[in-house]
């Protein structure tokens, strides 16, 4: 006791609980040293007493804290008005389904990186609340702290410019073998196709007063380490969807004059980061990031969190990541994913779903990309009402047109067959021929293409590739596209190809898109299997009349640069104080029916489902108004149907969303019928809501 009383006088006027640590701390030391140097104690034993005198020293502490020392003489009444000021009730974690799973984390590992100590982190629950309220905003920020200041908040930057030289992109693309292709693109289509339609659009004022982003676009695909060489097979047969996307991508970002830096290499993209001063940290930096958003794909995304480590979390709300596929909630969801067996080796990004950006509006969960269609005004002699019965079929590489013999039997009864595929005519594969009757071209650049379907009626499908952009290019050219149906709808349970792809769709045609959104006169859906219903199709459309071009508007320069534009300055995810877009106006809350999925309630009214506007859903109140019903019973649980109600004999229960990662337009189960977020469109636009722009 008088040693305690002379380390206590010695403390004054210091923190004693601080000064308690200390001595406890000397003499664990001290006493370690003298065990270690001497025989007479076993290594059992030494143990033993190095847990006693831990306790000890705990005991201590324990008594210097409730003494009152470095806490004034109010240690322990603190303590309990800190737990009382730092909780939560149900009511305001219903927006942050996350907050208490993020709180057990940092209870376990606060300590493994430096940088949540300096944050004010310091193992109490109150320091973690704060920190994840104020910092990553995890949880709701506690009415006594302070309020945000507006000097904290995101300064503005620069207005974007609208571009009209291409020099400064061409200087960006420095690897000729690289950028090759979306070179020779840029060019054909920069005076036809991208000025007139960026000047359409500053015409009618829709790109005034525009913040410049600062943007990172890393192209995972070009990477030497993807393995995937499409560059250097975009010109012997090689897949280009992904290329005109990015391409397309680019040069939108760029002629809306925003500040782009292009990364193509692993070493590139590590140089990058580096060169920037970001810190490898756990926590988010405290100085402003080098850029705004990220345009970058799932390849990409795999090789910027090894390269990044534990920066990358930083990153994560700034990604847009071009997945053309898609990617549904349940398989973003990383605990969901592994609990319900939604498992794919592309998916537990734990992203916001609509930061995913597909190349086709299948998936409203996720923010239509899109691309552009390459079209011009007819260079050969015949007028689309006199075009010959001529037809191209669509399929570069040979595997395409493994037992479609038969198939182009029928066809060829009628039309005269072109093709554009590539194979080494001198050793051509094994088991491989072209038809007699087929005039083959051999792979030929975008010009000829044109030209080729300007002087085509048909465009012949052969059930591969699915969802090309090909066929929009044909249909735009005035061919009628032959679209092979499929009965049973392909998807990941019996077709190889979709196997652990992140989404659950079934494909009842090559191109749904053109299927369900285009269709006759332009598009034919038939089961080429059923040789009756073909031969009748190729009848009809033989003894038609040419069609007139069509292309619909999100897929023009104008449309693409009205899309991206609309992103560019009102999607945002690193903040949760951005103003609700979609606008709140164009919301029409809609019940479906038992087992119908929210994407299915909104298209058989003429509406898109719109997945942000969930949240603003999860009340009982609403499930209870719109079901004109009484819930016996409340449940708040992580599935892909809430908000809902789980339909009963006898009594009904409405079922709130406890994951904000889980609400999700594609979510059916019979049982359920849900509350479902629907919205308007553009004619032609449907990313976009009348009150949009």
């Amino acid at each position: 006791m008088a040693m305690r009383g002379r380390w206590s006088k010695l403390c004054w006027p210091r923190s004693r609980l601080l000064c308690g640590m200390f001595v406890a701390l000397w003499v664990y030391l001290l006493l370690s040293l003298m065990l270690l140097n001497r025989d007479l104690a076993k290594s059992d034993d030494r143990e033993q007493i190095r847990d006693k005198i831990l306790g000890l020293s705990k005991q201590y502490v324990k008594s210097v804290a409730g003494e009152g020392g470095g806490l004034g003489g109010r240690g322990l009444a603190n303590a309990n008005e800190a737990d009382a000021k730092c909780s939560y009730t149900k009511e305001e974690l219903i927006n942050y389904p996350s907050c208490e799973k993020k709180a057990a984390w940092m209870r376990q590992f606060w300590e493994i990186d430096k940088c949540y100590g300096h944050r004010g982190v310091d193992g109490t629950d109150c320091s973690f609340y704060i920190y994840l309220s104020e910092v990553e905003k995890w949880c709701p920020r506690f009415s006594w702290r302070p309020k945000e200041t507006k000097a904290s908040k995101k300064q503005s930057g620069p207005l974007a410019m609208v571009r009209k030289s291409r020099e400064g992109l061409f200087e960006m693309m420095d690897t000729p073998e690289k950028f090759r292709w979306m070179k020779m693109r840029i060019s054909r289509m920069w005076s036809t196709l991208w000025i007139p339609a960026v000047e359409s659009l500053e015409a009618r004022g829709e790109l005034a007063n525009r913040t410049q982003k600062r943007i990172l676009i890393h192209l995972g695909l070009l990477t030497k380490e993807s393995g995937f060489k499409i560059a250097e097979k975009a010109f012997s047969g090689g897949p280009l969807g992904e290329l005109v996307q990015w391409t397309d991508i680019i040069t939108s970002l760029y002629v809306l004059g925003h500040n782009i830096s292009l990364s193509y290499s692993t070493h590139r993209l590590t140089t990058f980061l580096r060169s920037r001063g970001l810190a490898r940290s756990s926590c988010p930096s405290d100085v402003n990031m080098p850029f705004d958003v990220i345009y970058i794909d799932i390849v990409g995304l795999k090789q910027m969190k090894k390269i990044s480590g534990g920066v990358f979390n930083q990153f994560k709300c700034m990604l847009r990541v071009i997945d053309s596929f898609g990617t549904e909630p349940a398989y973003n969801a990383d605990h969901f994913s592994k609990m319900s067996g939604h498992r794919s080796s592309w998916g537990k990004w734990n992203l916001v779903p609509q930061q995913f950006m597909t190349m086709f509006p299948h998936t409203p969960d996720n923010s239509f990309m899109g691309f552009v269609v390459e079209h011009y005004p007819s260079k050969v002699s015949n007028t689309f009402s006199t075009r010959g019965l001529q037809a191209l079929v669509y399929g570069k590489d040979h595997t395409m047109w493994k037992e479609a013999e038969s198939y182009l039997n029928v066809i060829h009864e009628k039309f005269e067959i072109h093709g554009t595929v590539f194979y080494n005519e001198t050793n051509p594969p094994k088991g491989f021929k072209i038809p007699f009757y087929v005039h083959n071209h051999g792979i030929v650049n975008g010009s000829a293409i044109q030209t080729l379907l300007q002087e085509s009626k048909l465009f012949i499908g052969l059930g591969f590739p699915y969802e090309g952009p090909a066929p929009l290019e044909a249909i735009a050219n005035g061919c009628i596209f032959l679209n092979p149906s499929f009965n049973p709808p392909k998807n990941s349970k019996n077709t190889k190809f979709f196997q652990g792809k992140p989404t659950e769709r079934s494909f009842s045609s090559q191109h749904p898109y053109v299927e369900q959104f285009i269709g006759r006169p332009h598009v034919w859906t038939v089961d080429i299997e059923d040789k009756v219903e073909l031969q009748s199709v190729i009848n009809e459309i033989s003894n038609m009349g040419s069609v007139e071009p069509y292309l619909p508007y999100e897929y023009t320069c104008e449309g693409m640069l009205q899309r991206v534009s609309a992103y560019m300055q009102h999607q945002e995810y690193c903040s949760k104080v951005a103003p609700q877009w979609p606008p709140v106006s164009a919301l029409q809350i809609i019940p479906a029916d038992d087992k119908v999925s929210c994407k299915k309630a909104c298209m058989d009214l003429g509406l898109v489902c719109e997945p942000s506007f969930f949240p603003l859903l999860n009340k009982r109140t609403l499930i209870e108004e719109h079901f004109s019903t009484s819930c016996s019973a409340e449940e708040t649980l992580e599935d892909i149907y809430p908000p809902s109600l789980k339909t009963g004999r006898f009594r009904n229960k409405c079922q709130l969303q406890k994951e904000t990662l889980l609400y999700s337009c594609a979510g059916e189960k019979a049982g359920t019928r849900r509350l479902c977020p629907c919205r308007d469109f553009i004619k032609g636009q449907v990313a976009l809501c009348k009150d949009c722009l």
